[in-house]
Order: structure tokens, then sequence, then C-alpha cells
């Protein structure tokens, strides 16, 4: 009589440490893939891959977003991968609507520059409102500057020479009653050359602020005390990296990479941005 072996083969055949679901391999975080994070079971279509701070952006179907660091950790059709970032990037059919959300002109030429402009407070702020109205910008021949701040706008705008055929329009950061760009404001409306001037602003300290969080996976921007500068308590208090102004620097390219569109943006600075363009665009007299 031949006798069954009750506990089956050789143990030492098989790979008998193997997970359930199969051991993590590598998977490209390709844009539009729905991948499940498995410490928090948050799963979402991958909308941004961050090459410099190695993280991954997820949007569950609710349209709130978090970020997560590439690695191990995550679920693709049910089976853990390890995400690295692609090699390259997916071709994707032209647009019917600028990031503005304005109507896409494929196409069409830039328009000769005007002689009117806009200015904006830093670089940052000239990279964010390149990215969103850049398209709309070229087909109207508006160039943006940036100032590196605004004490010095007075000059800048005496130097420039504002009239009724070269109007400039200037986005300040922190234009709030009783703060010291409120009152350069005022003084520069006041002087001859105001009527020829709009200066806008919204409420955030940054620039940065105007993103909405929850593009970049958390609910608000942290509160950073006055004593600490405003970009380096960000970044300590979101846990990135802050050692040094390179660090900062790609912390904004996190940040400007979450931007896709106007929707992306709080909506106090949609409307000051869109006046500016009207303003600066506008045939006709200036204001009186």
């Amino acid at each position: 009589m031949t006798s069954r072996d009750r506990y089956g083969s050789d143990v030492l055949q098989t790979d008998w440490r193997a997970p359930k679901r199969g051991r993590a391999v590598e998977a490209p975080a390709e844009l539009g893939a729905v991948v499940e994070e498995v410490t928090t079971d948050w799963c979402g279509e991958i909308v941004a891959v961050d090459r410099d701070l190695d993280t991954v952006t997820l949007e569950d179907r609710r349209a709130r977003r978090r970020t997560f660091p590439l690695g191990p950790g995550f679920l693709l059709d049910g089976k853990p991968v390890i995400l690295v970032a692609p090699v390259h990037v997916s071709a994707h059919a032209k647009p019917t609507r600028t990031a503005s959300g304005s109507v896409a002109v494929h196409g069409a030429k830039a328009r000769v520059a005007r002689a009117s402009r806009i200015f904006v407070e830093g670089r940052h702020d000239a990279e964010l409102v390149e990215k969103v109205w850049g398209d709309d910008l070229r087909i109207e021949g508006v160039v943006v500057e940036f100032l590196g701040g605004v004490d010095d706008l007075a000059d800048h705008l005496r130097d420039f020479k504002p009239g009724p055929q070269r109007r400039v329009g200037v986005l300040v950061d922190h234009l709030v009653r009783g703060s010291k760009e409120s009152r350069i404001a005022a003084n520069i409306a006041k002087s001859p050359i105001g009527k020829d001037v709009l200066i806008v602003g919204h409420p955030f300290i940054d620039i940065w602020q105007a993103v909405k969080p929850q593009r970049l996976g958390f609910e608000r921007w942290p509160d950073v005390p006055r004593s600490i500068d405003w970009k380096t308590g960000t970044c300590q208090q979101l846990g990135w990296p802050h050692r040094n102004q390179t660090d900062i620097a790609r912390a904004w390219q996190h940040i400007l990479g979450g931007v896709r569109s106007f929707a992306d943006l709080d909506p106090a600075l949609l409307g000051r941005v869109e006046e500016l363009i009207d303003f600066v665009t506008a045939e006709g007299p200036a204001r009186g």
C-alpha cells in the first residue's frame, strides 16, 4: 500500500516566505494610472510625479489629492509595486482649453509685444502666471516682468514711464489694509502716473499660498511664526527639505508641478490676474 505524504512536498522547493499577493516589482508611475498606497488605503489616479522630491501625487474620485514618496508600498491592479519615475512623457492630444480656461488657439503666432506690461513681485509669481496664463499672454502680446519686491516699485514705474498706450498692471503679495504694500499702492495711485497704473493684490503672504493645498496632498497651508522665514517654516512644517535655497527652489517646483489649470488656484488670485490682463490690453483711454 502506497502511503500519501500528508505534509506535501519539500518546503525548501518553494518560496514559503513570499507574500500572498506576490513580491513587489518596479513599475513606472505613469500619469493616469490608478494605484493604492497600502499604509493609508489612499486610492487615486497618478496626476503628478516630481523627480526632484521623489514624490507622486494621487487624486481620488472626489478630486482630493495626497502626495507620497516614490518607492515601495503601492498596489497596482491589486499587485504590490515599487513606483519609480517614468522614463518618458506620454503624448497627449492637443487641449481644447488653455490652463486659464480660455479656448485654445493652436498654431497661432505670438503677438508682437505691447508697450504695456504686467509687473509681479518675484520669480515664483512670474512662473505661476506664465504656467496658467502664458498662452493667453502670448496671444495678447503681454510681457510679465518680476521686480524682486515692491519697495522700489515707484522707481521702476518712474523709469518705465507709463502712459495711455503704455499701461502697467502690478500684482502685489499680501495687499491688505494697513500693510506696507497697501501704502505703496495708495501713494502711486495718487501720483501723476496713477491713472495709467493698476495695482491689485491678493491676501496671501506668498504666492505659494495661492495654490490650493488640497492639490498638494494637505488640507491647509501651515501657520508660520513671523520670526521664521515663511518659505523655510512652511517646508519645515510640511516635512520637506529646507536646509538651503536649493531646497526651497525644489519645493517651489513641486508646488508649481501640482498646478495644471486655473482650477488649482485660489479665486482670490484668479480675478486679480484677469483684471490686470484686461487693463493692459484694453483699447482707449486709461482710468479717470
